[in-house]
């Protein structure tokens, strides 16, 4: 279900003044002509598949740097936020200003497509080379791909450390009917995350032949999966969004969360500006504001979705990532569109059969 939030920035402080309202430190003197139009404009559309509850954090703080921007959140899973964008555009209705998806691939399509507008942000050279595309599509976090477990019910001994680990632990009958992934067929980030893994491990056949062997579980998105690893339904989960299962493990015994220690997947959601805005100011102001150490800081600290730039502090950043894993062990997915690779009808198609006939085989 669609959730949707709505903060009227004039009510998120009533003690800020409009001179919270200034151009940011470093930036152009003339930026004040964009936040005067955003304001202008006073609301922002976004589509978003990050849980309003990490965004609340953002919204509220936005909100109080730069009152009388009115943010409307719509909160879908990322197959809805690409479908719904694209049948809006088509039938020439309202549609949001920017899309915010961990659903790297889709976002890739629509960007390429022509559907996102080319904007230099100011904060643009302080994130990795590889999460910018053509000034279009701009990468915001720093996300792993984990295997979650029970930590109740798997011992110590069982839990895998590496790809190879995982492959030989499923096979086990104790994991039969007790392992879950993400229903590659419904879920985009899923998708996403299995077409790279089979980039990325010389092995990926014989995961996918492991997964048969377990019978599969499969789930829509990371709450149902955790939900049922904490209960004991599942034991064992595989490239579940570590940014929520890390904050899930610290409330709950119950889960115990590894990242791959011979190679981790990250994940990086993707932002861009609808070329067609009806607010595009307060649109570019968002994105620079969520580019920004402030805006950063947040995503790390409260939102815990892992700081994309390499100068923000706290657990949840690339740099205490980085120093856990090893430079060399993450594989960064890039904001590029070598991602459109898998979604062309006849791969994606091939992909999914293949998928099938050997993970999905009951």
């Amino acid at each position: 279900m669609m959730l949707k939030t709505t903060l009227a920035a004039a009510c998120a402080t009533l003690f800020a003044g409009s001179a919270l309202a200034q151009v940011p430190a470093g930036y152009p003197a003339d930026y004040q002509k964009l936040i005067d139009a955003a304001k202008k404009e006073g609301k922002l559309v976004i589509y978003g598949a990050t849980d309003s509850k990490a965004t609340q954090p953002l919204i509220k703080d936005f909100s109080a740097l730069y009152p009388g921007i009115t943010v409307e959140y719509n909160d879908m899973n990322s197959t809805e936020v690409y479908n719904r964008f694209i049948s809006e555009v088509a039938a020439g209705g309202n549609t949001a200003d920017a899309m915010w998806s961990s659903a790297m691939d889709l976002q890739m399509r629509l960007a390429s497509d022509g559907y996102a507008l080319a904007y230099k942000s100011v904060e643009a050279s302080k994130i990795p080379g590889w999460a910018v595309w053509d000034d279009k599509a701009y990468g915001t976090t720093f996300e792993p791909a984990a295997i979650v477990y029970n930590k109740r019910l798997v011992d110590a001994k069982e839990v895998p450390q590496t790809h190879a680990d995982f492959t030989r632990l499923i096979q086990q009958p104790k994991f039969k009917d007790k392992v879950t992934t993400y229903d590659i067929e419904k879920s985009g980030v899923g998708f996403m995350f299995m077409t790279q893994d089979a980039r990325e491990n010389p092995k990926f056949t014989d995961l996918e032949n492991a997964f048969g062997v377990a019978k599969v579980r499969v789930q829509s998105s990371t709450g149902t999966m955790m939900e049922r690893i904490s209960s004991g339904e599942n034991l064992i989960g595989y490239n579940v969004l570590g940014s929520y299962a890390l904050v899930r493990a610290k409330a709950d015994p119950s889960i115990g969360v590894v990242l791959p220690k011979d190679y981790t997947l990250v994940m990086s959601r993707v932002f861009f500006i609808n070329k067609s805005a009806k607010n595009v100011n307060a649109a570019k102001l968002w994105l620079d504001y969520m580019l920004s150490h402030r805006g950063q800081t947040i995503i790390a600290n409260e939102s815990k979705l892992f700081a994309i730039r390499a100068d923000v502090t706290g657990e949840t950043t690339s740099a205490e990532l980085i120093k856990q894993i090893g430079k060399d062990n993450i594989k960064p997915v890039p904001v590029h569109p070598i991602l459109l690779q898998f979604l062309g009808p006849a791969k994606r198609m091939a992909f999914l059969n293949q998928w099938k006939a050997t993970a999905g085989k009951k």
